[in-house]
């Protein structure tokens, strides 16, 4: 007998699932990819005839009702969302009480993959690459989806060069009610694309994505993402309290207007980003009718500015006016004596 879970879930191990075993209607061809949530099959589908993928909850997680909330959020979003640039849910189920999704199969590598080997990239090609993830994600907003965790390892990129956007278990949708992890990456994300709302503990939204979407493009551009650090909470920092290095000035194909569109799309208040994904695209496709000025309004302070700025330098200034006045006070006393 196989061991149950306090869900009342049975618990499925590696070992159960070999290449042959029959898993529902579906038989295992090969074990594709493990993540911390679930693992993923290429499987046959005996009943359909064709190759897809099927996606199994660890048992791990089975018994963690926040983790297991994010695998059933995820099968309600791929489920009902059908674009080029989403990975496509084609139905779930249960088999001997264990949920899964099962999912076209794509061939291709992962834009992280893509970013290893070639960034930075041409900017042709890499603002063509990142419109057509933004056209997915603007869908998805269309539909009340917001994903929450891009990243170039949720991307993949067929052989044809059409991204594929995957993992929506962090996903917002209209139904989505708060729920508390334990994990830090899986609550909020990845550090290195987190917005700084996400940092400061917000749920997020459209302009969330954005921020990410520039981060990969910033990144698609230069080789290297905005921010770094020694540590994931030095990286979390940087995002709420700098501005992203302008991509003009050390990248020769970044013209001003697409490092302006980029450093909006960047800014730290969601407020000063795009409203939506859509003209974010238009401004990255057609950077000369980008407003310029961004660049200098997010550039961070000298160290100069930053004294300047700075509480204990206003008041020693302020003490040494007040002292000049008083001084000055004195000596017409004097004189009118």
């Amino acid at each position: 007998m196989k061991p149950i879970n306090n869900n009342g879930y049975d618990i499925i191990s590696d070992a159960m699932l070999q290449i042959g075993d029959q898993f529902d209607q579906y038989q295992i061809l090969e074990h594709i990819a493990s993540g911390g949530m679930s693992d993923i099959y290429r499987t046959y589908d005996l009943v359909n005839r064709r190759e897809i993928a099927i996606k199994i909850p660890d048992q791990s997680i089975i018994g963690d009702p926040a983790q297991f909330e994010r695998f059933q959020r995820e099968l309600e979003v791929m489920t009902t969302l059908d674009h080029p640039a989403i990975l496509k849910g084609l139905g779930s189920g249960r088999y001997n009480k264990i949920p899964y999704l099962a999912m076209e199969l794509v061939e291709g590598k992962s834009l992280r993959k893509l970013i290893e080997e070639s960034a930075p990239l041409p900017c042709e090609q890499a603002v063509e690459l990142l419109t057509r993830i933004g056209e997915g994600m603007a869908y998805c907003h269309a539909n009340g989806v917001v994903h929450r965790d891009l990243k170039p390892e949720n991307i993949i990129v067929t052989p044809a060069g059409q991204p594929i956007i995957m993992d929506f278990g962090l996903a917002l949708t209209r139904k989505s009610h708060r729920v508390t992890y334990s994990n830090l990456t899986a609550t909020m994300g990845t550090p290195d694309y987190m917005a700084p709302e996400q940092v400061e503990g917000q749920r997020g939204d459209q302009r969330t994505d954005e921020y990410a979407l520039g981060t990969i493009l910033y990144e698609l551009l230069a080789g290297r993402t905005p921010f770094t650090g020694d540590n994931n909470l030095a990286v979390m920092a940087q995002h709420v309290n700098k501005s992203a290095p302008r991509l003009d000035k050390d990248q020769p194909c970044v013209s001003a207007g697409l490092a302006a569109a980029v450093g909006r799309a960047l800014q730290r208040d969601p407020d000063r980003r795009y409203p939506d994904l859509n003209e974010f695209i238009a401004a990255i496709n057609h950077p000369e009718t980008v407003d310029q000025s961004i660049l200098v309004e997010t550039r961070d302070p000298s160290r100069i500015q930053v004294l300047l700025a700075s509480t204990p330098f206003r008041a020693i200034m302020i003490s040494l006016a007040l002292i000049a006045v008083m001084a000055v006070f004195a000596f017409l006393l004097q004189s009118i004596h």
